[in-house]
């Protein structure tokens, strides 16, 4: 799959030059995967509530665009790909955009606990393998931020296995009292 967005849809509206930009331009996306409709699903067809590998090159350019591309991600970009990852019933993306979406949230998670995170094009890429960069101990992630993720996944209907491996990577053993602290978000054996 192609990172680039298909040439068919008006891209001005989706040129990020800051990370409040690259949010709005992916709750262009969302709308267009809840929908079918807007710029990002001209010149092809798209169901409503459907997420394929078009919808997710789009995401990813926003993403690692030039003008936030060495900016950790955001809590607001992070929290609008949640909403691509609930909008999105049916997914024909090979699960590019699960892999895309923990990349998000741990770089987004990582950088806001104080961590040194790579450039976007690096931490996102399908190429790069997310233990590469990413924390691998809760010791190492602010538990404000383990909460955070633990609440934007509780109770959701798609639940993105990746993430939620990451996720029990984060709590680890170190982390017992905090996932006592988090019931029934994560069901991943503890």
């Amino acid at each position: 799959m192609s990172a680039a967005a298909p040439k068919s849809a008006d891209s001005s509206s989706l040129e990020p030059s800051c990370r409040d930009t690259a949010a709005h331009a992916l709750s262009i996306v969302r709308d267009g995967v809840i929908t079918g409709e807007g710029p990002t699903t001209k010149g092809r067809v798209h169901f409503s509530r459907s997420l394929d590998a078009d919808d997710t090159a789009w995401c990813t350019r926003i993403l690692t665009a030039t003008a936030v591309n060495d900016q950790p991600v955001s809590r607001a970009e992070a929290e609008i790909l949640f909403e691509i990852n609930e909008a999105a019933t049916e997914r024909t993306d090979g699960g590019r955009f699960d892999d895309l979406l923990a990349k998000a949230v741990a770089h987004y998670a990582a950088s806001a606990s104080g961590l040194k995170v790579p450039p976007r094009s690096v931490a996102l890429s399908a190429d790069t393998e997310i233990e590469s960069w990413a924390p691998s101990y809760a010791s190492k992630v602010n538990s404000e931020m383990l909460e955070w993720i633990a609440g934007q996944m509780r109770g959701k209907r798609h639940n993105n296995r990746r993430l939620m491996a990451m996720v029990a990577t984060f709590l680890g053993a170190t982390a017992l009292p905090l996932a006592g602290q988090l019931p029934n978000v994560f069901d991943i054996g503890m």
